[in-house]
């Protein structure tokens, strides 16, 4: 997760509050979307941006996890991301983003 979208989530979980924010992911790898998950729940883990030890507990998804996919007109969600669910290892980036927001997330809606 890059300095400019790590300032954003930090920025826009003090306006409007943690338990106020979910966080939705779309990376295409299991361990990208794992990291970009523990930054916004556990703090930056390369304590590189500005989220590093900050401590979020955001909620956190990706948007191949049925939590998003089912909250998602079916037309929209097929034609935006039914490629990409063809291509990728959906079940490694379910179960990486899982782990963090289960041992990390302190407001899981």
């Amino acid at each position: 997760m890059d300095l400019e979208i790590q300032q954003r989530v930090k920025d826009l979980a003090e306006k409007v509050g943690p338990e106020n924010l979910v966080v939705v992911l779309g990376g295409a790898e299991g361990e990208a979307s794992g990291l970009s998950a523990e930054t916004v729940t556990a703090g930056d883990p390369t304590f590189a941006g500005p989220l590093a030890g900050v401590e979020l507990g955001l909620g956190v998804y990706h948007v191949v996890e049925p939590e998003i996919k089912d909250e998602c007109d079916a037309a929209v969600y097929d034609e935006q991301c039914g490629m990409m669910e063809m291509v990728l290892d959906v079940d490694d980036i379910i179960n990486e983003v899982k782990t963090v927001r289960d041992q990390y997330s302190k407001f899981n809606k």
